[in-house]
């Protein structure tokens, strides 16, 4: 029973072609970005904030490890619905970071750091933990799609 449910979790939803054609344009263009942020996190994955971080050593791991592992992860479609889990963990604590603790605006006129990039992953994420991969992933060839 937990098998079967588990297996479904990981199908992907049915899509149009196009549809399907547009969520591998995305997952290939956010997951390469995912990797290009995680790839120096994931150098020093313990500690990639500092010594000073008040933030524990595991908890940077998994964000390093979402970041640069999910980022592969949507890239191939494989195993996103655990892939967008962790990146829309990681990416909800970014928003707060920059919302509540830096108050830092939406967008920045001036070209500083704003909340804008964490809330736009997020919301992809979110999107790809709903809709899956589509039909063009890893997923949906060793999984199946969703009936």
């Amino acid at each position: 029973m937990a098998k079967a449910n588990l297996k479904r979790y990981l199908q992907p939803v049915p899509l149009p072609t196009f549809g399907s054609g547009a969520l591998l344009l995305l997952r290939l263009i956010v997951g390469a970005a995912f990797v290009f942020h995680g790839w120096g996190k994931i150098q020093s994955p313990w500690g990639w904030m500092g010594p000073q971080s008040p933030v524990p050593g595991f908890f940077q791991f998994l964000a390093a490890l979402s970041e640069f592992g999910g980022g592969i992860a949507w890239i191939l479609g494989l195993l996103t619905p655990l892939a967008s889990l962790g990146i829309a963990c990681t990416m909800t604590v970014a928003v707060n970071m920059h919302l509540l603790v830096r108050k830092d605006p939406f967008v920045n006129p001036t070209g500083g750091t704003s909340y804008e990039p964490a809330l736009v992953y997020l919301g992809i994420a979110i999107l790809l933990l709903a809709l899956g991969p589509g039909r063009f992933s890893l997923d949906a060839k060793v999984f199946g799609e969703r009936r």
